[in-house]
């Protein structure tokens, strides 16, 4: 029927123009500039999770200080006086352990084997502490046992309760950075820095694991003295010796020379050479793996 269409049609035009409608959106400079601002907050706030969370992987690392602080306390100067109190030889050691014995506390270090070789008469044996801070402190030491052939090694107990043992590092790459600590002619403490240059399989079935060489440069008197991990302050192993060259003053009377250290052949017992004297004079408790 028309007229009902037309009826219809009609009630319905009217409630389409009775109905609210939405305001128009007006797109206004302001409301983009928001838009923009709020944009850049959030990536500016992402960005800052993102660098947080890398430094944070990144300076979960110790620093240089942090290291260093970890591996002072650890290095310890070996002094061989006789009764009279005049010096004969001294050396470089590292604190490996402390225990309680039956005759009190000790920090037992380990040095070299060749520091003890040839001592004639009676003598006195003295390991100094805290020479990082200064003149540090002399306790008396016992010679608990030295080697002097394939293994270069020596283990004193010294007889204190302040001790700080190095931590023992896994074995080096190749190129791994280093640190070296000693005390060179018996005076004060030394540090020289370098790599491992050079590791050295030692032969199937034979006395030694191997050696390191690192171009660290040392001098007389850093024998014992302890090769550390640059990166997590680990016991990495003992400077064993170096290489010289023999010189000669031109026009000098025969048999007149000086051997000067060559730089960048330095010689290193390894952990497992230690592990293996430790073992030999049943101390292996002393350094675990």
């Amino acid at each position: 029927m028309p007229w009902l269409a037309k009826r219809a049609e009609t009630w319905h035009d009217r409630w389409l123009a009775a109905r609210p409608t939405a305001p128009p959106v007006v797109r206004t400079r302001n409301s983009y500039m928001g838009r923009e601002l709020l944009t850049r907050v959030f990536l500016t706030l992402w960005g800052a999770l993102l660098l947080g969370s890398c430094a944070a992987i990144r300076f979960g690392e110790p620093t240089r200080e942090e290291v260093l602080q970890r591996i002072f306390p650890s290095a310890v100067q070996v002094v061989v006086e006789q009764r009279e109190g005049r010096r004969i030889k001294s050396g470089s050691g590292v604190a490996i352990a402390a225990r309680r014995t039956a005759e009190g506390p000790a920090c037992f270090v380990l040095t070299s084997g060749h520091t003890f070789s040839g001592l004639a008469g009676k003598t006195e044996i003295y390991a100094v502490f805290g020479r990082h801070l200064g003149t540090g402190r002399k306790v008396n030491a016992l010679l608990v046992a030295a080697r002097n052939d394939a293994i270069d090694l020596a283990l004193l107990r010294a007889e204190t309760d302040d001790c700080s043992p190095a931590a023992p590092a896994a074995a080096p790459a190749l190129g791994a950075p280093i640190w070296v600590v000693g005390f060179p002619l018996g005076r004060h403490i030394m540090l020289s820095s370098g790599v491992v240059g050079q590791v050295i399989i030692g032969e199937p079935g034979g006395d030694s694991a191997g050696r390191l060489i690192v171009d660290a440069p040392v001098t007389y008197g850093v024998s014992g003295g302890g090769v550390y991990d640059a990166r997590t302050a680990g016991l990495l192993g003992l400077v064993e010796g170096f290489s010289t060259a023999r010189l000669t003053a031109q026009g000098s009377s025969p048999g007149l020379y000086v051997d000067v250290p060559v730089p960048g052949q330095t010689f290193v017992t390894p952990l497992s050479d230690v592990r293996q004297f430790l073992a030999d004079i049943e101390r292996a408790d002393l350094l675990p793996r």
